[in-house]
């Protein structure tokens, strides 16, 4: 019989992007960069750096995998690009997104992309990868923040810099623990768990990527992780239903101070960079808060069960059913080795 927890080590193996397909990813973001820059800079834009950002450089992104009608996102790139806030003639930039899809379509005009509110999602059909273009502002005299124009008009303070070290700073503490459970694996569990429930979902189609980073790193805040991938998650799972059900203010300490006064929503989990945004939907309500609480409350009790069943032993198959109803399917097939 294979434990439990070997079973979650095989599974979160799998689930991680193979170094070649890493190594492939680096090589086309460089290219996708390169290319994007020329365009940019021959426009008379002076682009001071472009950070390394999103899952990619947090280490917690996932293999492309469809599962029924789950998708998971794969090697989903984000690739910023922060601009001086003058031209090369001294004019101040207001708009940055349609000249960027501009860019997009110059380099890439057969490859299919989508404008959303801040950025340039370019989708490469035959690598199956895809590539967010997001200009941003640079802020004179800090090289760690920059200003995001959205597509609304609203210009909002963010860091790219300080988001991935966010996540990063907790992958490091708890690979100082003993066990062999970190930060970042559990948020790439936590991340195929949304997927698959998902698209299940009547009212909860999505939960934003950074909303769920976010709610990792306040469980990981107050439990830390434990021994074995199912005992973490169980606990984890147990605080974001609590968050979700009792609406409890969520802050972090990390770079700026949480002004809540400032902040509406249902729900209010703060940036830790940016204390003025709200990162839960603005269009979340009662409906979906109850959904994520029940999401979350349904999983914990039969991940309880599993670890129950798994401590009493010789009964492999009622872990294993548990465990496809939390994750889907794919746990099943792919958590023996």
């Amino acid at each position: 019989m294979i434990s439990l927890q070997t079973r979650f080590a095989n599974f979160v193996t799998w689930i991680r992007p193979g170094a070649d397909k890493v190594d492939d990813a680096r090589a086309q973001r460089d290219e996708v960069r390169a290319r994007i820059c020329a365009k940019a800079e021959a426009d008379g834009l002076t682009v001071c750096s472009t950070p390394n950002s999103g899952s990619f450089a947090k280490a917690t992104g996932l293999r492309r995998h469809m599962a029924g009608n789950a998708e998971h996102e794969g090697l989903d790139i984000d690739c910023p690009f922060v601009c001086m806030p003058e031209d090369e003639d001294g004019e101040v930039l207001t708009e940055l997104l349609g000249r960027f899809e501009g860019y997009a379509n110059e380099c890439y005009p057969d490859t299919p992309r989508e404008r959303t509110k801040s950025s340039i999602k370019l989708t490469f059909v035959k690598s199956k990868r895809s590539f967010d273009i997001v200009p941003m502002l640079a802020i004179k005299g800090n090289d760690d923040e920059q200003i995001l124009l959205r597509s609304d008009g609203e210009r909002r303070r963010t860091s790219v810099q300080k988001h991935t070290e966010f996540v990063k700073s907790r992958t490091k503490r708890s690979k100082e623990l003993r066990g062999p459970v970190a930060f970042n694996d559990c948020v790439r569990l936590m991340k195929w768990w949304r997927d698959h429930h998902a698209a299940q979902s009547k009212f909860l189609e999505e939960i934003p990527t950074f909303l769920l980073d976010l709610l990792c790193a306040k469980a990981f805040d107050e439990a830390s992780v434990q021994l074995t991938y199912a005992a973490t998650l169980h606990t984890w799972l147990d605080k974001i239903q609590s968050y979700a059900a009792t609406r409890s203010t969520i802050r972090f300490a990390d770079y700026s101070t949480a002004n809540t006064d400032k902040v509406t929503g249902a729900w209010k989990v703060i940036d830790p960079v940016n204390g003025e945004n709200n990162v839960v939907p603005a269009v979340w309500g009662g409906i979906q808060l109850d959904e994520l609480r029940d999401w979350a409350r349904d999983s914990r009790d039969r991940l309880q069960q599993a670890i129950a069943n798994d401590l009493i032993g010789g009964r492999d198959p009622e872990p294993l059913t548990l465990m496809a109803e939390v994750f889907g399917q794919p746990f099943t097939h792919h958590s023996e080795s």
